[in-house]
């Protein structure tokens, strides 16, 4: 993983150098989607959720180790004190100590070593636990997988982003261009006008029009380049590039992609796609499984969980007997140890059926988000259909705004129409060119979003 960060981090400094260098060199799509997954803080925050899913896994899989405890003290022991039933330390006590049969021994303080030391070492392995520990692993292993699909739904999150200032830009482009190929066809009518306003043929307030028109031209050209270099300063802090850093959009590339669109056309094919790929759909489908996992961890709690136990214990001195014995004693054992929660019947029943709830749910929300989905993706082909159409239409509507225009140009050429007529064809002529960008850029605009829609991006 470090590897991979290290590797992407020069890539994409190559790259912002390279941008730097070449800042009007057309960038592609694809090379800002991998700059973006280097760069991006919000792929970098659920990436080192990633990171420590990974960790809680190891630690869960560590239940399935023998616990081993190991302690080790000092003390100072005081004296012992013997005294009567009634608590008196008067008098005596018979004590009957072994092979000696009954003594009286004097009541009161009792030589006692005052020094003790313990240590012990004990090892715990669980043999069954009713299905816990297994069910914390995969429950950990899951929340691994949820993690994997943040940083991939925060991904696509961030390709769409980036694609939507991407086609914004797209689209200005070509807009700048409409607008200024319309400005050097008024300017050249212009230079004609003054040829033949000095000839007498054509008056000055036409000319006058002509000029205001090339003003609203000129104007519309400055409004579409700061627009430009609003969405170019949002796409290069979203990558993180230097402010001054400029992109320019593959114009030519998207073309050819929105002319290769065609032969997208099946519904079912993007369902099929947002079934398998949807990162909503994948989430929803793994909080079912975590739910599920965790009914099974709490009946675990209603079950008896058994352990093989080892203790070596050596201490002294030893003071169990009236008489102390200053001495280390060392004592080990093996064996089995059951342990079981009565009260686990009447106070675990309430926290098994939320979780049953609780599963239920997560299961409903696998159906709803399917449900979302594919009615998403309906909706968003639907308009990708329409959008086929609106630029096949505003095609055919920039081409009679052509014709249109050469032979009103034609016509008032020869004085057979009038000025209002030139200036009402080259308005519908720019105007169908506008509509026909935008149509394209809403029809690529769609073909991104059903890809964002299947998380395909």
């Amino acid at each position: 993983m470090k590897f991979f960060c290290k590797t992407a981090s020069l890539t994409c400094a190559i790259v912002v150098l390279a941008m730097k260098g070449m800042a009007q060199e057309p960038v592609t799509l694809n090379r800002l989607f991998d700059m973006a997954d280097a760069q991006s803080w919000k792929i970098r925050v659920s990436q080192s959720g990633l990171d420590a899913s990974s960790e809680a896994v190891a630690a869960a899989k560590s239940a399935l180790l023998p616990s081993v405890n190991l302690s080790a003290n000092g003390s100072y022991i005081g004296d012992a004190t013997l005294m009567s039933r009634g608590f008196s330390t008067s008098g005596t006590t018979d004590v009957i100590l072994a092979g000696l049969g009954p003594q009286k021994v004097t009541n009161g303080g009792q030589p006692t070593p005052h020094w003790g030391n313990t240590f012990s070492v004990q090892a715990t392995q669980v043999i069954y636990a009713g299905g816990a520990i297994r069910a914390g692993i995969r429950m950990a292993e899951l929340g691994e997988k949820m993690a994997y699909l943040d940083v991939e739904k925060n991904r696509q999150e961030v390709r769409f982003l980036i694609a939507g200032y991407y086609l914004d830009l797209y689209k200005l482009h070509n807009q700048l261009e409409v607008v200024r190929e319309n400005i050097g066809i008024t300017e050249k009518l212009i230079k004609n006008m003054e040829a033949r306003h000095e000839q007498g043929t054509v008056l000055k307030n036409d000319i006058i029009r002509y000029e205001l028109q090339l003003k609203n031209l000129q104007l519309t050209e400055e409004k579409l380049m700061d627009a430009t270099s609003i969405i170019n300063h949002q796409l290069v802090t979203t990558l993180h590039l230097d402010e001054n850093t400029i992109i320019v959009p593959d114009t030519l590339l998207l073309h050819a992609e929105s002319q290769s669109l065609k032969d997208v056309v099946s519904q079912n094919l993007w369902q099929q796609r947002a079934e398998q790929n949807n990162i909503g759909i994948k989430q929803a489908s793994v909080a079912e499984e975590i739910a599920g996992h965790k009914v099974r961890k709490s009946r675990a709690a209603s079950l008896p969980s058994v352990a093989f136990v080892a203790e070596d214990k050596l201490f002294g001195p030893y003071t169990s007997d009236l008489i102390p014995v200053n001495a280390n004693v060392n004592a080990w054992f093996v064996g089995i140890g059951v342990k079981y929660s009565l009260s686990s019947i009447w106070s675990n029943k309430h926290t098994i059926r939320k979780v049953k709830f609780e599963h239920r749910q997560a299961a409903e929300q696998v159906s709803l988000a399917r449900e979302g989905v594919e009615n998403g993706v309906q909706a968003c082909f639907v308009n990708f259909l329409t959008a086929f159409k609106e630029v096949e239409t505003q095609e055919k509507q920039v081409e009679l705004a052509e014709q249109n225009y050469g032979v009103v140009n034609n016509r008032y050429g020869e004085s057979l129409a009038l000025l209002t007529d030139m200036l009402d064809a080259s308005a519908m002529k720019l105007n169908a060119e506008m509509e026909l960008v935008n149509a394209r850029m809403s029809l690529l605009y769609n073909y991104y979003k059903l890809k964002y829609l299947t998380n395909t991006l």
